[in-house]
This record gives structure tokens, C-alpha cells and sequence, in this order.
């Protein structure tokens, strides 16, 4: 049996290429004889950038310093591959670089002033085009910060957004990501309010009102800001799968085990672990999602090709048994249900 391994990174605790090495180590104590192929993933969010460098040929990466979530410097790794620059919004403002007892007071401050100016440096460059991948951010500001440094004729703009989100309502990007960011209710209703008021002026300014489109919550609202300018939205997963050429692989597989760090509502839109299981479900290829912990029901989870998901939380016994050591809790995890597909 050929077995597709192909995960995204576990939240801030494993990468998704630590997270590919842990899941083929545990997969063939499971099953000794079956041929793994591991394809590291990301949809846009973290990782974006890492795994585009390991999977295009000849890509020059770059590391620009720009203004962090906080308004502090911050180094952020970018890649320019024939003309075309890939940026990855949470290396600039992403959630991680906010320590935890900072994150109270960051959700209604943090910028991505930083992310405006990393498109600054792609422009600078030479590039033709800008891919941006949007995930896993600090902010929540719509993208003012990053609009009010963009000025000038910029490359064409991509943005690759990892949810479908709109900007506003309970799915838009204060009520769905706010919490994860460390807003309490009152402050998801201010973020909420400021957004709309936000979403009026940009209105009146590029004239045309983008607030409902698919993906402008994405990283706190950056691709509503991206839109404005004229970006197109494309899938940061399918990004990736084209440049992995995961679909190659996929003709090839018997199986495919993909997976993150919460497998929840949130992945049924526009997440990596969907797109990874409508490829597979289109080619008629059984999909395993591996997740650190699972929320989606059966039917769900079906409904967009996931043959069986399982916690790695349930198979370790606990969340804190889980994160105590994510690669070996993993890895067990995957030797368990490889003995079932021996």
C-alpha cells in the first residue's frame, strides 16, 4: 500500500514537517510494508513560506526586517521563485510572536503594518506578482495597518487566504478568531464595531463595499484590506499543493493521511485539511485526518472525504499527555491506526 502522508503544521506545537517525520516514523512501526511519500502542507497560515522553500526548485529566500503584531521589529522570511515573491502574513504578525501574558491587551492593538511593509520590499525587489499567504496572525484591524503603508503602483496581488470567512458576524473574523487571540466578549463587540466602521470608510475610499466576500476575515481581516487593492483571492492550500505537486502524488496513493492541530468547524472552511481530502475524495483515495483534537462529527467529517479522524488527545489520555510530547504522542497515534490498515 502507498500511503500519502501530508500534514499541516499542529497549531504551536509542531510544524507540519515535524508533524509529516513523526506521523511516517509511527506509520511504519504500524506497517512496516507499506511505501510512505511525505508532503508537508500549509494553507496559507504558518508555515506558508517554510514549505514553499522546501518544494520549489531555485527559490531565493529573503529575510526582511519589518514592524511586528506589537510595533516592535521583527525578522520575517520571504522567497521570491521566477518573478513571483510568496510572503506569509504570520511571519510578520503572527500570533506567535505575542507572549501570552501580552495577548489580553495585543488583540484590539496588534498591526499588520508589517505585512504592507514586506509587500513594499517584494515591489522593491523587482517582482512581478505577490503571493500573500494569510493565517495564523495577531491582529484583528482589518488590514488598516498594512493599507496605510501601501502607497504607490504595487505588483499584482494574490491574496492566499487559509478560511473563507467574511469580514463581519458571527463567522467574521472578530467572533471566529478574536477568542484565539485573547479577546473576551466585550472586546470581540468593540473589535466587531470597529471593523464595521472600518468596512464604511474603505467603502466610500475604493468604492466598492467587500465586507461579505469569502476570506476577507482571513488573518483578522488582512484580505478585505488585500481585496481593496485589487488582490485576487486564491486558496494559500492549493498554493501549496501546486508547487508540492501533491496532485501527482495523490494519482499514486492507496491512501492519504493528512492532519492539524484542531480538527473542528473552522477546517470544513477553506482549511488544508479539506482541500486535502477533496483531492483525495476525487480520486476515489480514503483520507485519515490525525488531529492533536477532534470536534467534527462523523457525517461531517464525511462529507468532505475523511474516511476516520482520530485525537491524538483521546489516544494519549489527555490534552496535557498530548502536548507533554507532541512527536511521540503523534507517532503513536499513527502506529495505532496504521495496524489498522495493514
Amino acid at each position: 500500500m502507498r500511503v500519502v502522508i501530508a500534514p499541516d503544521c499542529f497549531g504551536g506545537t509542531l510544524t507540519s514537517a515535524q508533524a509529516a517525520d513523526a506521523i511516517a516514523a509511527g506509520w511504519r512501526r504500524g506497517a512496516p510494508a507499506h511505501r510512505l511519500v511525505t508532503r508537508p502542507l500549509a494553507d496559507g497560515g504558518t508555515g506558508f513560506v517554510e514549505v514553499l522553500l522546501g518544494a520549489l526548485e531555485d527559490a531565493t529566500p529573503h529575510l526582511t526586517s519589518v514592524t511586528g503584531p506589537l510595533g516592535e521589529p521583527v525578522d520575517a522570511k520571504w522567497l521570491i521563485h521566477d518573478g513571483v515573491a510568496y510572503l506569509e502574513s504570520a511571519e510578520a504578525v503572527g500570533l506567535h510572536l505575542v507572549p501570552d501574558d501580552r495577548r489580553v491587551e495585543s488583540c484590539e492593538t496588534a498591526t499588520t503594518r508589517g505585512v504592507g511593509e514586506l509587500v513594499l520590499a517584494a515591489r522593491d525587489a523587482g517582482v512581478s506578482r505577490v503571493v500573500i499567504g494569510l493565517g495564523g496572525s495577531a491582529t484583528t484591524d482589518g488590514g488598516r495597518g498594512a493599507l496605510e503603508v501601501l502607497d504607490g503602483p504595487l505588483p499584482e496581488l494574490f491574496a492566499a487566504v487559509d478560511v473563507e470567512n467574511p469580514l463581519l458576524g458571527p463567522h467574521g473574523a472578530a467572533a471566529t478568531f478574536g477568542p484565539q487571540k485573547g479577546a473576551d466578549e466585550a472586546a470581540v463587540d468593540r473589535l466587531e464595531a470597529r471593523l464595521a466602521a472600518w468596512a464604511d470608510e474603505v467603502a466610500i475610499r475604493y468604492g466598492e463595499d467587500l465586507r461579505d466576500r469569502p476570506g476577507a476575515g482571513a488573518a483578522g481581516g488582512l484580505g478585505f484590506a488585500l481585496m481593496a487593492l485589487g488582490a485576487s483571492v486564491v486558496s494559500g492550500a492549493e498554493v501549496v499543493q501546486a508547487a508540492t505537486r501533491l496532485d501527482h502524488v495523490l494519482d499514486r496513493a492507496d491512501l492519504v493521511v493528512t492532519g492539524e492541530g484542531s480538527f473542528d468547524w473552522q477546517s470544513l472552511r477553506g482549511k488544508l485539511v479539506t482541500a486535502v481530502a477533496r483531492s483525495a475524495a476525487e480520486r476515489g483515495v480514503p483520507c485519515v485526518v490525525l488531529a492533536g483534537q477532534v470536534s467534527v462529527g462523523r457525517r461531517q467529517a464525511g462529507s468532505i472525504g475523511v474516511a476516520e479522524a482520530h485525537a491524538v488527545t483521546e489516544h494519549a489520555g489527555s490534552v496535557d499527555a498530548a502536548l507533554f510530547d507532541p512527536v511521540g504522542t503523534l507517532a503513536d497515534l499513527a502506529e495505532h491506526v496504521a495496524r489498522q490498515w495493514r
